[in-house]
């Protein structure tokens, strides 16, 4: 997989010259080999030849007040690209309130922030079927580390007991426990009023007793901070708080409790908003707020439309235990989901007849025993079929996993990942189940050039699957970013190289495709800035774009490529749609790409779908699937392309 760059005696000695390279030699010569070395790379990778064969990779241009913490990346059918900071990864941003979103245009170049609301920071987002996307969770406290909490906190569960109402506590209320110790809530808290379950019993001969009341509490959560610093306000002891400002019979009524308060680590916790964004007024618009809180969930677009979030941190920082809601974008509003435990971040995808398939890809929070077997989801029924098969079954966590191209081949692929954690595990392997089959299992396909965590995965028009990037340890540790990228190619089952990108990416990266056909890679969050880990490492704020062999032409830009000239914009599933073109007999496939909507190696909205073609003497006719389970609504990117995979610039269609 790896490209030899040893050059020539005879080019060096024309590079630098044969007496310029003695004296250099003489003063330095590793690194004079090194710049030679270098400089004939570069040479080689410039030249039409190499970019027909393996592509080639690009810096884009950032304005300097438009770069930032790439943490997710949407691609719009606007043709631009939504980037999400939210905070990015940056306490002090987070504490001062400074949240960004940037909008890029690929066409021109342009760039636009984006006043951003909440703190976007690990949320969740899908394709809606009206075009708009929806964001959902983001952050609402950071983390701190073991041995560095210097307040204990913890868990308060606050109880009411009145029928009658309900109360709400803003953030900075307090409870104090009976020793006289007070804890101040971080956020504010609803507590519904309780419940009367009213009973009636029976006595001899079928007399009816007197009606008996019972009543149930109502109850919410809060994280609490002890209002004084130091170990005094640890408690592990089960206790009653007041709550401060209450008097009387309210007081009586209404309570916290708590298990325990402590300085161990406190984990990220999530925020309940959401948010959708529309692309024509390039602004988020809120709408009703989920019931969990959720930091690091997934949300996965249904066939009817629907979007189901699944999994997270709650606003105690605690893995949600499988409470799972769905949105509906007609009422934009939230309602119970189907109950399952998942890891943070779960790669769920939407197969044939409705049911989501868990690949066992995510992005980390959880116990390494619980939620991490793959397997296939019906979210009407709750029922769960294990799928097994998979080697190193333990190293599913940073992953990459996505549905292979054609959809209707119902074939996903899991890539690389690593040890629950901070481990620094990684696997080669790759994994591939059929979900047609009556007992799938997943079967092992090429391996990887080396064991790779974040690997970044897209498919292309042509179908095949470019991967880049990631790194062979945790968050890029030890210097461990791997310069290389690749292509699979489903029909051989095998991998052949692509040009290495220049910039690292590793955890917090992103990689889509553009209308255009070429691959954009955004982000990267490396733990430390060398190997030997003793330096802090640094957001990777460049962006770099890949253009693919079939875009190469003679290499320098010009491609003759096919040509989808005026046609309708939107269609009816189950229907037709006929383009005009100047060439139909050189158009062989046509493919519906649905846009993606990535973060922490996550998009489980990709996916490539197979149309029938036919053509006549001016115009290609193309017929899009029934199933919505195949084609769930929504704006799509209409790609056609020659027998030499060369690939249309894309027409955006709305399925209905």
């Amino acid at each position: 997989m790896s490209h030899p760059h040893t050059p020539s005696k005879k080019f060096r000695k024309t590079l630098l010259g044969g007496g310029a390279l003695v004296v250099l030699a003489a003063l330095n010569a590793p690194a004079a080999f090194s710049f030679a070395e270098e400089t004939y790379h570069a040479y080689k990778i410039a030249q039409p030849g190499y970019k027909r064969q393996y592509g080639s990779w690009a810096l884009l241009d950032v304005p300097s007040q438009y770069r930032t913490n790439a943490i997710h990346a949407a691609l719009l059918h606007t043709g631009k690209v939504l980037i999400i900071a939210g905070s990015g990864n940056n306490q002090k941003k987070f504490d001062e309130g400074s949240f960004d979103t940037i909008l890029w245009n690929p066409a021109d170049n342009t760039f636009k922030k984006i006043p951003t609301p909440e703190d976007f920071f690990c949320s969740g987002h899908a394709q809606l079927p009206d075009g708009r996307l929806l964001v959902a969770g983001g952050t609402a406290r950071y983390e701190v580390l073991d041995g560095e909490v210097g307040r204990a906190a913890g868990r308060m569960r606050v109880k009411n007991e009145n029928p009658d109402r309900g109360y709400t506590f803003k953030k900075g209320t307090r409870f104090r426990s009976p020793s006289g110790m007070e804890y101040v809530s971080k956020f504010d808290v609803t507590v519904p009023k309780a419940r009367r379950q009213v009973k009636v019993g029976y006595g001899k001969g079928g007399r009816v007793l007197p009606w008996k009341t019972r009543m149930t509490a109502g109850e919410a959560r809060v994280f609490v901070e002890a209002v004084k610093e130091g170990p005094g306000s640890l408690t592990t002891q089960a206790a009653q708080y007041e709550i401060v400002g209450l008097r009387g019979r309210e007081a009586d009524n209404v309570y916290g409790i708590a298990q325990k308060i402590t300085t161990e680590k406190q984990d990220f916790q999530g925020i309940k908003s959401a948010y959708e964004f529309d692309p024509r007024a390039e602004k988020y618009i809120p709408v009703d707020p989920m019931k969990e809180a959720r930091w690091y969930p997934t949300l996965v677009t249904l066939d009817d439309g629907k979007v189901l979030a699944v999994s997270g941190l709650d606003d105690i920082g605690a893995v949600l235990t499988g409470d799972n809601e769905l949105y509906d974008p007609r009422t934009r509003k939230w309602s119970k989901g189907p109950t399952r435990y998942f890891p943070t971040y779960p790669a769920l995808f939407l197969t044939k007849g409705g049911t989501l398939f868990y690949s066992g890809s995510n992005a980390g929070y959880g116990p390494a025993l619980k939620g991490r077997q793959p397997g296939l989801w019906d979210p009407r029924t709750n029922t769960f079929t294990e799928v097994g098969g998979l080697t190193d079954a333990d190293q599913t966590e940073t992953s990459a996993s996505l549905m292979l191209p054609p959809a209707q081949d119902q074939r996903v692929m899991l890539l690389g990942g690593g040890g629950v954690g901070e481990s620094s595990r990684a696997t080669a392997r790759t994994a591939i189940v059929d979900l047609k089959e009556d007992n799938p299992a997943f079967r092992e396909g090429p391996r990887l050039p080396r064991g790779t965590r974040y690997l970044s995965s897209v498919l292309l028009p042509d179908d095949t699957v470019f991967t880049s990037g990631g790194s062979s340890d945790y968050r890029g540790r030890g210097a461990s970013d791997i310069l290389k990228a690749q292509f699979y190619d489903p029909r051989t089952n095998s991998f052949r190289p692509a040009a290495d990108p220049t910039v690292g990416r590793n955890y917090h990266s992103e990689a889509l495709l553009l209308p255009d056909g070429r691959v954009v890679t955004f982000g990267s969050d490396p733990l430390f800035g060398d190997a030997d880990n003793t330096r802090l490492g640094t957001f990777e704020q460049r962006v770099e774009i890949y253009t693919p062999p079939y875009l190469q032409g003679s290499g320098t830009g010009d491609v003759d490529r096919p040509v989808l000239g005026p046609g309708p914009g939107e269609i009816v599933r189950g229907g037709r749609v006929t383009f005009r073109t100047p060439h139909p007999g050189r158009i062989v496939k046509a493919r519906l790409m649905r846009p993606s909507a990535v973060t922490h190696t996550t998009d489980v909205e990709q996916r490539s779908i197979e149309l029938s073609l036919s053509g006549d003497r001016d115009s290609v006719t193309m017929e899009v699937p029934e199933d919505r389970t195949l084609v769930p609504g929504g704006w799509y990117m209409l790609f056609v392309t020659d027998a030499h995979g060369v690939p249309s610039v894309a027409k955006w269609l709305l399925v209905k």
